[in-house]
């Protein structure tokens, strides 16, 4: 009998198996590296639509269309992302000093660990008028209730006179933040003075110099502008880019260094914004005192719906989010005063009135006689000893309205309305610019 070779048959068979099992592995080895590239394509292809994504929607704030702003949630607020994105000021040593405190906690919270649940967070935003912001944290630190709150101090540039008066707060707690792009901080560039910059009615072409005049023809004066611009700030970074109130929505108070409070300020108001969606749903806000700075309320057993004032008035998130969204009617607009501003162009674009709910009478006082952008500098500074001289009776010392008045309408009030055309000082394409990018800089 022959024997069978079997192992060569099996040998043969192995080799054919090690040819064919090579095979595969080439094509599989190949096919992962069709599908790796595929992968690498399609991730750079979306990468390069995202990036133009975001330069086209940048390039599109640069000047805007439409003065609807995408009502988009603020993010922590990112220093060298915001530098790199928008076109702000190169920052020197100062500016970025201020802009470092400004993330610092408020301090007394030994004295006042926790905030009431319903509180009313209260923004006092000054300049620098260190007279009239002795008598402002006097009459507030009278304030009944003013311990359980917030004080958020907003200071426009940096002056010691005025951070030490803050300081030396101890009734609550108190944060202060500082304006880093404030004229003030700037003495060599804009929003500065700057060496090449136009003055008054300087024809640009002819003196060789930088500026876009306002509609009289006159161009920008820092001190002037920074009014605008530190309240626009200070309405940004309040209500999207502080971690104390990024989050809060509630209403916020706003008041000025020359505003006086009266010790039922805060009582009052905390009734005012309970009463607000029940007996005037329509009211945008609630004021401590009347639009015409000058009356002192009348006195009647009745609440009182009128147009929005500027002293001690308060709003809360949804409406922030409405005058957000008319950025461009705000930074556009060829006035210096902010609230001109909104009542000229903000208001009116809401389309229907808006109307502030307030009691009968005053609990806040506008008593300064100082123009803010006269300051304390130079000869021509404005000299007030700040001296109050109205008495604050019994009735202002505890709360004074009652939820049971009815609410009476004025209609058809005196003041700045549409059609007006601003009085100017707000004419520089870079001041507009500057605004555009406070409105964005906690959206990023």
């Amino acid at each position: 009998m022959k024997r069978v070779l079997l192992p060569t048959v099996v040998d043969s068979m192995a080799s054919n198996s090690s040819v064919t099992s090579k095979k595969q592995r080439l094509k599989d080895d190949a096919s992962f590296r069709r599908f790796v590239s595929l992968v690498s394509i399609t991730c750079l292809a979306v990468f390069l639509l995202v990036f133009l994504l975001r330069m086209n929607s940048s390039s599109n704030f640069e000047v805007p269309n439409s003065d609807e702003f995408d009502d988009v949630l603020p993010r922590s607020y990112n220093r060298s992302l915001i530098s790199r994105r928008l076109n702000l000021p190169k920052q020197n040593k100062l500016s970025i000093e201020l802009e470092k405190r400004n993330q610092m906690p408020p301090r007394n919270l030994d004295l006042y660990p926790s905030l009431a649940k319903d509180h009313i967070t209260v923004v006092l935003y000054v300049h620098n008028r260190p007279q009239y912001l002795k008598v402002a944290v006097d009459s507030i630190s009278q304030v009944v209730g003013i311990n359980e709150t917030l004080l958020i101090v907003s200071h426009d540039g940096y002056f010691e006179e005025m951070n030490k008066i803050v300081e030396g707060i101890r009734f609550c707690q108190v944060k202060q933040i500082f304006a880093p792009f404030s004229p003030h901080v700037f003495p060599k560039g804009f929003p500065g003075v700057s060496p090449a910059d136009c003055e008054e009615k300087d024809d640009a072409a002819e003196k060789h110099c930088k500026g876009t005049p306002d509609q009289y023809g006159n161009h920008r004066s820092p001190k002037i502008v920074s009014l605008k611009h530190h309240w626009w700030w200070m309405m940004n970074t309040v209500w999207d880019g502080l971690d104390e109130t990024r989050d809060h929505n509630g209403h916020i108070l706003f008041i000025e260094e020359d505003h006086f409070l009266y010790p039922n300020a805060y009582q009052n108001l905390k009734i005012l914004t309970a009463l607000k969606p029940k007996k005037c749903p329509h009211c945008y806000a609630a004021n401590l005192a009347p639009c015409d700075v000058t009356a002192r309320g009348e006195g009647w057993d009745s609440l009182i719906a009128e147009r929005m004032g500027n002293v001690g008035y308060t709003f809360n998130r949804t409406v922030w989010r409405k005058i957000h969204k008319k950025t461009s009617k705000f930074c556009f607009f060829d006035d210096y005063n902010w609230d001109i501003t909104m009542w000229a162009t903000v208001y009116p674009s809401f389309g229907n009135a808006v109307f502030t709910l307030r009691g009968p009478r005053t609990s806040a006082v506008h008593f300064g006689k100082c123009g803010l952008h006269q300051g304390q500098e130079g000869q021509k500074a404005c000299i007030d000893n700040g001296v109050v001289n109205f008495q604050v009776e019994d009735v202002d010392k505890v709360a004074n309205i009652s939820p049971d008045w009815e609410v009476r309408v004025f209609e058809n009030q005196p003041g700045y309305k549409a059609g007006f055309k601003g009085w100017g000082g707000w004419g520089d394409k870079r001041d507009h610019q500057l605004c555009l990018n406070f409105a964005q800089m906690y959206h990023l």
